[in-house]
């Protein structure tokens, strides 16, 4: 197969996480005889550095043309001032809207070796594997907005369309996996929550009925991803809801440097991240956890190029290196640490056989 992706380093670690999962892609591609073509862009706070624009047009027509779209981070001290007249994050919010990225896939799994890494019991997280389907390019992020000096409002809007889409792809995941479906509202307070539970359940209800289906207020669901978190497989849920679940979520496994994501839409491209920042204050040091990244170049393989194989290839392999002691800074513990690199040698070196 040949295939072209577009890496967005963007900012901080973003950069080093991206070239090993590059690294881990060019041995899948020796291995199984395709053909990938990396091509680098700018997005986020260098972009604004280079170009005034933190998604600059040439970015933006190069994802369109490619297969997928491997991101790293955007953001960073650097371009925090509030006062400023774009954000790096500017970026990230477009280019999810003009892709069409309506669905964020954050897949949580604790690996058996790293139960201690959690700040929760082993016995809690032993056995967790939940898919987090996030409505990306709605609600609050996309609302309306304003501000005054003594007020400022964020508009949480959702359309009926808006919530039937995101919620029958979860339910076709739910279908794929243990068929048990949660969606996560706040529709004792919001009324874009009342709007979302009535859409949800009619779906549900009118075109899944073989699932087992429950709905968890948000505030609630927070207490149960620490209490209970294994009694969940697929959650849906809106755009802000979700960013704040996830980030909660990613304590499960105990690191951040473990979890992919992939944003898809009703066609090509999609665009796959590691779901942590730009972590500025190790940039340049060589200790990031790459896995993450390889792991989200892994849903690139499965979602946008139908190559499952080689997808859970890189999965196993990732898998294959936690169980050999292979520890990034992040996830050391108790044992020596290896850096950036090194870690994305020992996958792509498993690949390669």
């Amino acid at each position: 197969m040949d295939a072209t992706f577009v890496i967005l380093g963007g900012d901080g670690i973003g950069p080093e996480v991206t070239a090993e999962a590059s690294k881990v892609l060019a041995a899948v591609a020796t291995a199984n005889g395709h053909s990938f073509r990396f091509e680098e862009h700018l997005i986020g706070g260098i972009a604004i550095d280079e170009t005034g624009d933190p998604l600059p047009e040439s970015t933006l027509a190069a994802c369109r043309n490619a297969d997928a779209v491997l991101l790293g981070a955007v953001g960073g001290p650097t371009w925090d001032d509030p006062s400023a007249k774009t954000r790096p994050e500017a970026g990230l919010l477009r280019i999810r809207a003009e892709l069409g990225l309506f669905a964020n896939l954050r897949p949580v799994r604790a690996h058996p070796d790293l139960l201690t890494a959690s700040p929760l019991r082993a016995e809690i997280v032993d056995g967790v594997d939940i898919l987090f389907v996030r409505e990306l390019t709605g609600g609050i992020y996309f609302g309306e907005k304003g501000s005054s000096d003594d007020r400022a409002y964020d508009v949480m809007a959702y359309s009926v369309p808006e919530v039937e889409r995101i919620v029958r792809l979860a339910a076709r995941a739910a279908r794929e996996r243990s068929g048990h479906l949660t969606s996560v509202d706040k529709a004792n307070v919001l009324e874009s929550s009342r709007l979302w539970r009535r859409v949800a359940q009619r779906v549900v209800t009118d075109e899944f009925p073989d699932l087992t289906y429950d709905v968890v207020l948000v505030d609630a669901m927070a207490m149960h991803l620490i209490a209970r978190p294994k009694d969940f497989d697929v959650v849906v849920t809106s755009n802000m809801f979700g960013d704040i679940l996830t980030d909660e979520a990613s304590m499960l496994p105990g690191s951040m440097g473990l979890l992919p994501s992939a944003s898809l839409g009703a066609a090509p491209p999609g665009l796959y991240e590691p779901i942590h920042g730009s972590a500025p204050d190790i940039a340049g040091t060589g200790t990031a956890n790459p896995l993450a990244s390889i792991l989200s170049a892994a849903m690139a393989l499965r979602h946008s190029l139908a190559l499952e194989t080689e997808a859970a290839a890189v999965e196993s392999a990732v898998a294959d290196v936690l169980d050999a002691g292979l520890r990034t800074a992040d996830i050391a513990r108790d044992t020596s640490a290896v850096g950036t690199s090194a870690m994305g040698d020992a996958v792509a070196e498993l690949i390669a056989g």
